[in-house]
């Protein structure tokens, strides 16, 4: 908004990342498709990436500007500056950031047809921002990071910035839509995506791409360009990716592409023809075990189903090369062609005792059931067998060629080639026969005359060596018909050269020099004239057969061709080759001499070759033992895939962190040198080695006004001193709120240790609890004390805490460690949270982009945006026969100001509706129906008690009626009922819920496997259809078997219940074949499709679980390392007799943690909602369609070079106000201008004479004056207000600077069009206002305003708060006084003995009885690891399983942990000491806890409580020692030790070797 336009002009791309002294990191980026420059920040506790494209902040016209700005015009404040080409991805992964960057291309096709230039990524750098997000990491994660940084980049990989080449040439698609098949970057592309730079990061594929020019005499007569894109729909090494998988895709599947076309000046059309072909292993399911000896490895083919997938496999193929309707439309006189051929050359060795003959067998066979089908009635698939290592060992290379032509004739005549071309001037498109492609951004366009239909498909049994040689040999016979349609002659026997071509009539063969082709002007037909003979004739002098060398012998093609293109050709093949073979088997390309047979000293390098040839098998069967896995690995995180299995607890959406950088304390800090910065040091990452002093006290209060609204997730602390320090507190308290009124408390009393200086310790916020609620909720615990720990299956007392995405003020409450007043030490404090895209949301674009979309059709579907916090998140699908929600009319959204009152000034022009959500439930409210459904359940008298299997189902009910733990248990307790006795956790024993536990976890990771194996095979084929018996396929209470057919009948006793789940009568009269008994069964008798990948899945879980007792690990643990090839048969249905009964039990606890989640979601969902609708209101939503660019006019016009400073989200109001029924929201007055309609506006309470606004700026500014909108309704003599302005930098209203008194009914007697209703809606018109200007500009960050406010204008500051010499003199006076010594040591305590019960989780220490006086305990902050997800994914989440909000379920409901300390003191009685909340920190952290008093004691306890079941071992961790129900991680064995303070020099000197 403020400042010029840039400008700029053509330039490469240039990438600078920054790395500061302090340890930040900035990326500049400058891209080739714009004139400006973006800065781009790395946040250093978390990694997510910060852009808000403000221009002076993170857009600037230039590079040197933004590094001036990143470096504040100091150079030597920069720690590195890595300069690069290109962006290819970022990623977050726990305790690093990983930026990979091109820092050396290879213009490997400089300029495409029509323009473009792919570049090859010759070298790469991966620059690792190390984070201090404290969140436990196993070793295995860490581990796993380091590896993922190893994949081999350099040569392998291409792009292109300005053009779609993840299609066949041309696309038809624009840069932004690429074929996600190719498409190897994704999962590393969408942090830019996230933050609305989706260009930034280059669309990367994989394989090769280079082009060579050819000619004669010198000139350069043409170009060819070989592209291979490699698949990524089966990514993977030799023994690990072969055949089909799951997502219909092949091992090694390459897509080859050769382009032809003639260079042309500037200004002229491009000609040009492509020929497509494929490459790939054998599309059934199969597989080779490598044997540790020199012997071939053992092929081997699915025992069952190995067919499976073929028929889509072909069909994606179909898709792809379908020209049929292209064609069709072209040709004047072409005929739709009947069919899409796919010829499969099959180049394995079919000879008798051969290891490959079986898949020759196999191949024909699966080719006849794909036939069978009938589902592919448009494709026809020809499969040609031709043995290439028999034919070259029998019959020589040359006859091995010439035979191959002759099979490949009819195929490739068939299929044939595109032809077209790029047309400079779309003027010219009148003229064109043809189908036309062309882009808005993209000047000119292209005209394809013919296209490619069908393909051939080349295999051996590696996709490797074979396959290259003889596509090579194919696609060179089309490459010499290819430039004849050119004109480009390749004969070397005939004068023959290049001849324009007439790009509209046909192509005919080249002319001799001195030729030249006519028209007759009577008959129109074509002549010749031969200007060196003055003669002319009606034939061709040339005439040159169309693919005629697909007949000649080998000798006669080398003798009559020119073979300087020929050999340009082949040596893009072989480079190809190598770069393919490297990628699958870590080597280079073998036999690929027979490449270079062309050339005249081919056969002398044949007895070298042969060596070469070993040298390669023997190293790559060194690398396919002992690295395959590992490279496998890095593959699969590169790409996104089994995130669960090599990351299970990274987040894939880093959290924000709002308190930085332009956050600020409301109210100063106190320190204890009166030149501090008023604690702004506190919350800045450039001074996190900073000691704040605060002066004694009973407690410490921080007011932290955010730089932006979020849900408030985590509080981050990082310890300043030593931990022998007494000054640092002990506990904190934390409110958070919209505003100061409104703060909730969300914590109180975190514990907080002393540790080491430079520990961070992290907090979780569950976000404010409802007080009745944790009162009602656990009310029947009392029932189990006994139970000291246990493993759960879920967290059946779940606490709800509110969620708000409108949270902008934190206040933090320190407690000192002693009793009474003290000096406390704090260090940097963060907060961590979750924000909505604002930024998209107001210009649509990005994730906001997508949450406007979603909230367009929430009000097309219930004619609402507000959705109600307890609005049911299965409401119509679970819930058919409720009725669909009603709505109110009440008012309008709006961004203008108004006061009046008075009812004749409210116009219904201007009136808009805004809905109010009213969910129709039946007559029975959801608790009441919940009740019904335990009546009958436990009987009248309450005299039945429920078996484990029916209180899950009753969990289920609860969950799809919308009550929450609390509301069940208040419902039960209303009945009398203990909800203890229907917590399934203890309804079966601990072992077996152990067991269940860990199966269900397994069952967790296989989903996951197949849902990306279902999204990633939808890709060219569409959806796929989902069969009728879902995943779980739980049984409703009251539902039973359909009888009739059904041979099964699993499910026959009911219980007649007011179930809420209301079955579908055709899919229950479905009959299916169970594929274990083959008996008939109903859709009520199925087991879930979950229940085939355990029954598939080889595991002692599954199969027989009393033998569980022999694993190692925790619950949430067990990942499970799927073999690339096993037919997972999700097609077929198993009946719930052939199940054991942990698989169904398994299946119905993994629902009811998906309805929790899905519970969990629709809560972060609602509270996004309603956040949306009390910004901008619904009426925003409705009137999007308009370009904002007439506004962004109007805007600059109303500005002029000044800037608006208090815009939402970065601004805000301080406190509440009174706002009338009928208004628009409050903040919607802080909603950009440019962003949203203008004709509503907010209105005061009708009994309302004075209102203020106090609104926080978004960051400290000079500020020249404000602005106020005029609403449409305009003034009147009676309601134009006076107006008051004051400005300060904290809350304190005295010490505030009034600015100035206006009385608006004076500054509107001059201007009569401020009076009545406003007459033009034209958006590109100045909106009426009225202008308080400031005498002289006034630094501040809070402005006051009486009766009215729009935005204050002005120009934005950047200024760092920088320590004064005598702040400097005085921190270090104070750092050294924390160094010295202390007075008193802490010293271990001996113990006689120690045990450990209950899974580890309770620790018993026996002390001698001459013990001293226990004055508290160290902790090792635990090792286990915070799975991201522990249940199936729903139905409809995606590979990535990112919500619209970004919150995960662990950041919603976080899991807390608590550590219980008792001691026997007096007699034999166990007595409470003190009970900790325990924060976050690294693996292995000394903690140390004081007691609340010293303490006398012969025998000690400590109990782990809290949710210990959300916490499992990293899987590399675990093993086979034995079976554990919950995590190792979280064992208390020889993790505490008691200690006791003493003088160090009164104990001596042997006495401190016990210090800890």
């Amino acid at each position: 908004m403020a400042g010029s336009s840039a400008s700029g002009g053509s330039r490469n791309t240039s990438v600078v990342v920054v790395t500061l002294n302090t340890g930040e990191v900035y990326i500049v980026v400058s891209l080739s498709t714009r004139v400006d420059t973006q800065v781009i920040y790395v946040d250093p506790t978390t990694g997510l990436l910060r852009h808000h494209g403000k221009f002076g902040l993170d857009v600037f016209r230039c590079e040197n500007d933004a590094l001036d700005y990143v470096t504040n015009g100091s150079p030597g404040q920069c720690e590195s500056m890595i300069h690069a080409r290109a962006i290819l991805g970022y990623a977050a992964l726990g305790g690093f950031g990983l930026l990979l960057v091109a820092t050396k291309l290879f213009a490997s096709i400089d300029r495409l047809p029509g323009g473009g230039c792919v570049y090859t990524v010759t070298e790469s750098q991966w620059i690792k921002v190390t984070l201090q997000n404290p969140q436990p990491q196993g070793k295995g994660e860490v581990k796993n990071v380091q590896e993922f940084t190893e994949l081999d980049i350099d040569g392998k990989h291409y792009f292109c910035e300005t053009r779609d080449i993840t299609r066949p040439f041309p696309s038809h698609m624009p840069l932004g839509k690429p074929d996600k098949e190719f498409v190897w970057n994704g999962f590393l592309s969408m942090p830019f995506e996230n933050i609305g730079l989706p260009q930034h990061c280059v669309i990367l594929l994989q394989g090769f791409s280079e082009c060579r020019s050819f000619g004669s005499s010198g000139q350069i007569e043409g170009m060819v360009a070989l592209t291979a894109r490699r698949s990524r729909l089966h990514p993977g090494t030799r023994y690990l990716a072969r055949g089909l998988n799951s997502c219909f895709s092949t091992g090694n599947e390459v897509e080859c592409e050769q382009l032809v076309w003639i260079p042309k000046r500037a200004g002229q059309s491009v000609p040009f023809n492509a020929y497509i072909w494929r490459r790939g292993t054998i599309p059934i399911w199969w597989g080779a075990e490598l044997k540790m000896t020199a012997a071939e490895a053992e092929i081997y083919v699915s025992d069952r189903d190995p067919y499976k997938g073929s028929p889509q496999y072909y069909q994606r193929l179909s898709k792809r090369y379908d020209a049929r309707n292209f064609d069709v439309a072209i040709g004047e006189n072409q005929k739709k062609k009947a069919f899409v051929p796919i010829v499969c050359i099959n180049l394995l060795r079919n000879g008798e005792g051969k290891s490959e003959c079986i898949l020759v067998q196999h191949f024909e066979e699966s080719l006849n059931y794909v036939r069978s089908t009938g589902k592919l009635p448009n494709i026809r698939i020809h499969l040609i067998n031709y043995d290439w290592h028999a034919s070259i060992k029998l019959k020589g290379e040359w006859q091995t060629i010439e035979e191959l032509w002759k099979l490949l004739k009819g195929p490739t005549l068939a299929i044939g080639i595109s032809e077209g071309d790029y047309l400079p001037s779309r003027q010219r498109l009148k003229d064109c026969r043809g189908e036309i492609i062309y882009y808005d951004d993209f000047n000119g366009a292209f005209c394809l005359r013919s296209h490619q239909n069908g393909v051939i498909r080349f295999n051996c049994a590696d996709s490797l060596d074979r396959t290259n040689a003889a596509s090579y040999f194919g696609a060179l016979q089309v490459f010499v018909e290819q430039c004849r349609r050119l004109g480009i002659s390749l004969d070397s026997d005939l004068a023959c050269g290049y001849q324009s071509v007439d790009k509209y009539e046909g192509y005919t063969a080249p002319l001799p020099p001195g030729w030249e082709k006519r028209s007759d002007a009577v008959t129109g037909k074509t002549y010749y004239v031969d200007h060196n003979t003055r003669t002319t004739t009606w034939n061709h002098p040339c005439p040159d057969k169309p693919w005629k060398r697909f007949d000649m012998t080998f000798e006669d093609f080398k003798s009559s061709t020119i073979l300087s293109p020929v050999s340009q050709l082949a040596d893009l093949f072989l480079i190809s080759g190598d770069i393919h073979a490297t990628l699958y088997t870590g080597s280079k390309a073998m036999h690929s001499q027979i490449l270079t047979i062309f050339n005249e000293e081919s056969g002398k390098f044949k007895q070298f070759s042969a060596a070469q040839n070993v040298k390669i098998t023997l190293q790559r069967r060194y690398k396919n033992a002992f690295f395959d896995s590992s490279r496998q690995k890095q593959l699969e995180m590169f790409l996104g895939m089994s995130l669960l299995k090599h990351l299970p607890s990274i987040p894939l959406q880093p959290l924000n962190v709002p308190s930085r950088p332009s956050s600020f304390f409301l109210k100063p800090v106190a320190n204890m040198y009166p030149s501090s910065d008023g604690g702004a040091s506190l919350l800045s990452f450039r001074r996190k080695d900073l000691t704040w002093v605060c002066p004694q006290a009973d407690v410490v209060e921080l007011f932290i006004y955010l730089s932006e609204p979020c849900h408030v997730c985590q509080l981050l602390l990082k310890v300043s001193h030593s931990a022998d320090d007494s000054t640092y507190p002990s506990t904190v308290d934390v409110r958070a709120g919209r505003c100061l009124d409104g703060l909730k408390l969300v914590v109180e009393g975190a514990s907080i240790p002393q540790c080491a200086n430079g520990a961070n310790l992290l907090i979780p916020l569950p976000g404010p609890i409802n007080a009745e609620d944790m009162t009602i909720t656990g009310a029947g615990a009392c029932l189990h004390d006994q139970v000291t720990s246990t493993t759960s299956l879920y967290d059946f007392e779940e606490l709800e805490g509110e969620l708000d995405f409108l949270t902008h003020i934190v206040a933090l409450t320190f407690y000192p460690a002693g009793s009474g007043s003290s000096l406390v030490t704090l260090g940097e404090v963060e907060i961590l949270g979750a924000s909505l895209p604002w930024t998209g949301i107001f210009t649509n674009k990005g994730p906001g982009a997508r949450l406007n979309e979603l909230v367009k059709n929430v009000q097309k579907q219930t004619g609402s945006l507000l959705t109600s916090s307890d609005a049911n998140p299965f409401y119509g699908s679970s819930l058919p026969d409720e009725a669909p929600s009603k709505s109110v009319q009440v008012s309008s959204t709006n961004n203008l100001v108004d006061l009046l009152t008075e009812e004749n000034m409210i116009s219904d022009s201007v009136s808009q509706p805004i809905s109010e959500n009213i969910i129709n439930e039946p007559q029975d409210s959801g608790a009441q129906q919940y009740i019904n459904i335990v009546k009958s359940l436990v009987g009248p008298y309450k005299d039945r008690e429920l078996n484990f299997t029916e209180a899950l189902k009753l969990e289920i009910e609860r969950l799809q009626l919308n009550l929450s733990a609390a509301e069940r248990d208040r419902a039960l307790l209303s009945i009398g009922t203990d909800p203890a006795t229907i917590n399934p956790n203890f309804l079966i024993d601990e072992s077996y819920r152990g067991r269940l536990c860990r199966v269900t976890s397994t069952l967790a990771s296989l989903a996951q496997g197949a849902l990306e194996d279902k999204i990633n095979g939808a890709i060219g084929l569409g959806n796929i259809n989902d069969s009728v018996v879902d995943f779980w396929n739980v049984t409703g209470i009251g539902e039973s078997c359909s009888g009739g057919m059904c041979e099964v009948c699993a499910e026959t006793k009911a219980t007649a219940t007011a179930s809420s789940k209301v079955s579908s009568t055709g899919a229950t009269k479905s009959i299916f074949l169970c594929s274990n008994c083959d008996r008939k069964v109903c859709k009520t008798c199925c087991a879930g499709k979950g229940a085939l990948l355990l029954t598939n899945y080889s595991s002692r879980e599954a199969t027989n679980y009393n033998s569980l007792s022999n694993q190692g690990g925790s619950s949430h643990g067990s990942q499970v390392d799927l073999p690339a090839n096993h037919s997972m048969a999700m097609d077929d249905v198993v009946c719930k007799q052939c199940c054991q009964n942990i698989i169904l039990e398994a299946l119905i606890v993994d629902y009811v943690r998906v309805l929790t989640s899905l519970r969990r979601r629709a809560r972060a969902d609602s509270a996004a909602h309603k956040a949306l609708d009390q910004v901008v209101g619904s009426s925003f939503f409705s009137d999007r369609n308009h370009s904002s660019d007439s506004q962004q006019n109007a805007l600059k016009q109303l500005l002029g070079e000044e800037e608006s400073l208090a815009e939402f989200p970065f601004a805000s109001f301080l406190l509440p106000v009174e706002t009338a029924p009928d208004s628009a929201p409050l903040l919607s007055l802080l909603v950009p201008l440019d962003s949203g309609p203008q004709h509503s506006y907010w209105k005061a309470p009708h009994d309302t004479a004075n209102v203020e606004f106090s609104v926080v700026l978004g960051s400290l500014s000079d500020v020249s004056g404000v602005i106020l909108l005029v609403s449409s309704c305009g003034y009147s003599d009676s309601d134009a207000p006076a107006v008051q302005i004051w400005a300060s930098n904290k809350i304190d209203q005295e010490g505030r600077s009034c600015m100035g008194k206006w009385d608006v009914q004076s500054l509107i007697a001059s201007s009569s069009e401020l009076y009545g209703p406003e007459n033009s809606t034209r958006r590109d018109q100045i909106p009426r206002h009225v202008r308080f200007t400031f005498r002289n500009p006034v630094r501040c960050r809070i402005i006051w305003i009486t009766l009215r406010l729009q935005r204050p204008v002005g120009s934005p500051v950047r200024e760092e708060l920088e320590l004064t010499s005598s702040q400097s003199s005085d921190q270090l006076k104070f750092r050294s006084w924390l160094e010295q010594p202390p007075r008193l040591n802490r010293f271990k305590v001996p113990i006689e003995a120690e045990r450990a019960i209950d899974n580890d989780l309770v620790l018993e220490q026996y002390l001698p009885p001459a013990s001293p006086s226990l004055a508290g305990f160290r902790l090792d902050a635990f090792s286990a690891i915070k799975p991201r997800i522990t249940h199936s994914p729903p139905s409809g989440a995606d590979i990535w399983d990112t919500s619209i909000t970004l919150l995960e379920d662990r950041h919603i409901s976080p899991p807390i942990l608590y550590i219980e300390v008792s001691a026997i003191q007096d007699g034999h009685n166990m007595m409470t000491i003190a009970e900790y909340r325990l924060p976050e920190a690294k693996p292995g952290t000394a903690l140390y806890f004081d007691f609340p008093k010293q303490i006398q004691a012969r025998r000690i306890c400590f109990k782990l409580l809290g949710d210990v079941a959300a916490f499992a071992d990293d899987p590399a961790e675990q093993d086979d020692s034995g079976f554990r129900p919950l995590a190792a991680g979280l064992s208390l064995s020889n993790r505490i030790k008691l200690y006791y303070y003493a003088d160090p020099y009164e104990l001596g000197k042997w006495a401190s070797l016990s210090a800890i």
